[in-house]
């Protein structure tokens, strides 16, 4: 059975990863990024961050000459255009940075401003996080000023509170049972099917035969 905690401003992560989306304004993803022992910038967001990031990662088309300069030591260029700059940077940490996670311990990576800006950047960003999970062995958790993405396969529980609210996006499932939510899930067809839902306890749970990807908000919905 796999088990989710919640998000917090207390919350450790092993690295963050700070997309050049839209740049985080929630007190929530920003403790995490100001606690961060280590961050990882994707290209442009260097520009936004307020520190030194541990390394910035991608094909350098976004930074400034000043800012090459001035961060060489740290700037990694990888100019393939397979992957996106928030592959390529988590491809990197995952070689070069994390303390060899396991399948049973993954480490777990926070990715901050991964949203905004561009829908369609939205969209894949997000549907890319169970290929971070499952072919990369990484916990990813994708955290937005609202809420935040993970990835599960198979059975599991999830904390939350009353009236958080909750979506939930069917990969491969052709079970998926819910407990501890307003409305009961099942193996969704279309990836809207399962939006919408609310929390009505302390925790949640599924009953699943595939994988899919749950989304939290971080406060519960207004009355």
């Amino acid at each position: 059975m796999n088990k989710f905690q919640l998000i917090n401003e207390d919350s450790e992560f092993d690295t963050v990863i700070l997309a050049n989306g839209e740049y985080p304004q929630h007190n929530l993803p920003k403790a995490i990024l100001r606690n961060a022992s280590q961050v990882v910038c994707c290209d442009g967001a260097a520009l936004q961050y307020i520190g030194k990031p541990t390394f910035i990662i991608g094909d350098g088309d976004s930074l400034p000459d000043k800012l090459k300069s001035q961060y060489s030591d740290i700037i990694v260029h990888i100019s393939e255009q397979e992957d996106n700059d928030l592959t390529k940077a988590t491809k990197y940490i995952k070689q070069h940075i994390l303390n060899s996670p396991t399948d049973n311990n993954p480490a777990l990576v926070a990715y901050l401003g991964t949203t905004g800006k561009r829908e369609d950047h939205t969209l894949a960003n997000i549907f890319l996080l169970p290929r971070y999970k499952f072919e990369l062995g990484i916990e990813p958790v994708m955290i937005t000023d609202y809420g935040y993405f993970m990835v599960a396969e198979g059975d599991s529980v999830w904390q939350s509170f009353k009236g958080q609210q909750v979506s939930i996006f069917n990969l491969s499932c052709t079970r998926l049972e819910s407990t501890g939510l307003r409305w009961n899930s099942y193996a969704y067809k279309e990836l809207w099917q399962g939006s919408l839902n609310e929390s009505t306890g302390s925790t949640f749970s599924f009953k699943a035969d595939g994988k899919y990807i749950v989304y939290r908000t971080i406060e519960a919905k207004s009355v």
